[in-house]
């Protein structure tokens, strides 16, 4: 019945939309006799306000058709390698490229489509072939195709580097740190000869237990059967998934924005000022940003709710305890692949020394081929889109990846390390250890992180 709410709800709005729309087009129609007079730049501001408020945001497009390298533009070009029932693997290149490192980017399947990373697409195409996760809408998803798990992800991530073939580099942003953990330490255990390079972590929630954000102590707070009775819906016939079991996409939306109410509703208000003066670049610049923030898609339920019961809540992969249909995932058996994790300072949704803890878990990774960046005024979104992400963390990436692709020995002399991680302490979830925990986890990281500056 939620969902069917949802529905109807936006059905009741449609004259409300359509009014506003007429706004638009009245107020900047050419016949429009009053178009420069401040009476019009009211209707038009608040009618497009009304309107962008209201809406569907569809998944955007990449619409990355070009690139420029050392001050020459190269056309990029797109292409769909590999679909699966629930994601399509996505190629960028640069036209004509050759023998450049090749980067499978694991978008994160927790709400936003993978067109946020669009940021993180145009710096690594510069110069990577870039491989990334685009993640179906699960509504659009037919019940015939089966449900979809986090077992199913952890092998979506280990079937696209066998097919990618050896020497490949995987970086994870966000959520899919855990599910890529789990598939490299499962590679790495069988002694697989596609397991990658390298892998760069960002943002990521390997350890909640360190330094718990709002939204871990969220996931605490609940049982699992609370999740499942009051975020978990069915999709409705309008849509190819009819029948199927999701964690919604306007559900989510509700989440993002409760986060930061007041940050929101500022940034509205400056928009509608910004439509009044006529200031174009930011307003443009506020659309761009909103459109897609707006745009979410569904969670096939099976794999919200263990992602929330085994991640969030049980920390199995700290604790030792993971398992991916019926293996053991042990991280120390990963001793040939390079680590680099990647925290914000300022970021409110995986907090520092969460992504740190991957170093941690992979004991048996020699130190010089570990590295960790903790970026100062960095928020979470700032780690892989915007001015920080294309002049700090990119770089630094950029290098790491080259490191692992030149030779052992031109690799010991560009990544070191002078302090060997350890893995953090298990601690109870009580606010007094994870006090104790965040305390502990600064410290530790001081000795190893690379601190940026703007």
């Amino acid at each position: 019945m939620l969902y069917a709410f949802h529905e109807i709800q936006k059905s009741l709005a449609s004259p409300m939309r359509f009014a506003a729309q007429m706004g638009m087009n009245w107020a900047q129609s050419a016949g429009n006799p009053w178009r420069d007079t401040p009476p019009n730049d009211w209707l038009a501001a608040s009618s497009e306000m009304t309107l962008r408020l209201m809406q569907d945001y569809p998944k955007r497009s990449f619409d990355l058709h070009e690139v420029i390298v050392d001050g020459k533009t190269h056309a990029v070009e797109e292409s769909v390698v590999s679909t699966k029932s629930f994601c399509e693997l996505r190629r960028f290149a640069k036209v004509n490229s050759k023998n450049e490192p090749r980067v499978l980017l694991v978008a994160p399947l927790s709400g936003h489509f993978a067109t946020l990373l669009r940021d993180t697409v145009q710096s690594l195409v510069q110069h990577h072939e870039v491989f990334i996760t685009d993640w179906k809408n699960a509504r659009e998803v037919p019940m015939s195709e089966g449900l979809f798990h986090l077992d199913d992800y952890v092998h979506y991530v280990i079937d696209f580097l066998h097919e990618l073939g050896p020497n490949v580099h995987v970086i994870s942003v966000c959520q899919p740190t855990v599910p890529v953990m789990c598939a490299v330490s499962l590679m790495a255990a069988n002694n697989d000869p596609m397991r990658p390079k390298s892998m760069v972590m960002m943002g990521g929630p390997i350890d909640t237990r360190v330094h718990a954000s709002s939204v871990n102590e969220y996931a605490t707070k609940h049982s699992p059967e609370w999740f499942e009775k009051n975020v978990i819906a069915r999709v409705p016939a309008k849509y190819a998934g009819f029948g199927r079991r999701v964690y919604p996409g306007f559900l989510q939306h509700y989440g993002f924005v409760a986060m930061n109410p007041g940050r929101h509703a500022k940034s509205h208000w400056e928009f509608f000022l910004d439509l009044l003066k006529g200031d174009t670049d930011d307003a443009d610049a506020h659309r761009k940003f909103y459109d897609e923030y707006n745009a979410v898609l569904d969670l096939d339920a099976a794999y919200y709710l263990e992602t929330v019961r085994r991640v969030f809540q049980e920390f199995h992969l700290p604790r030792g305890v993971m398992e991916v249909r019926g293996e053991r995932v042990s991280p120390s058996a990963i001793r040939d692949i390079a680590l680099m994790t990647v925290e914000g300072e300022l970021d409110d949704i995986s907090l520092p020394g969460q992504t740190y803890a991957a170093h941690g878990l992979c004991a048996n990774i020699p130190q010089s081929q570990q590295k960790h960046l903790l970026v100062e005024k960095c928020g979470h979104y700032g780690i892989f889109s915007g001015s920080r992400w294309r002049n700090i963390i990119y770089p630094e990436i950029r290098a790491f990846i080259a490191a692992q692709t030149a030779t052992k020995a031109a690799s010991a002399k560009v990544i070191q390390i002078k302090t060997k991680p350890k893995a953090p302490a298990r601690v109870p979830v009580n606010a007094s250890a994870l006090a104790s925990a965040k305390h502990a986890t600064r410290a530790k990281a001081k000795p190893v992180q690379r601190r940026a500056k703007t």
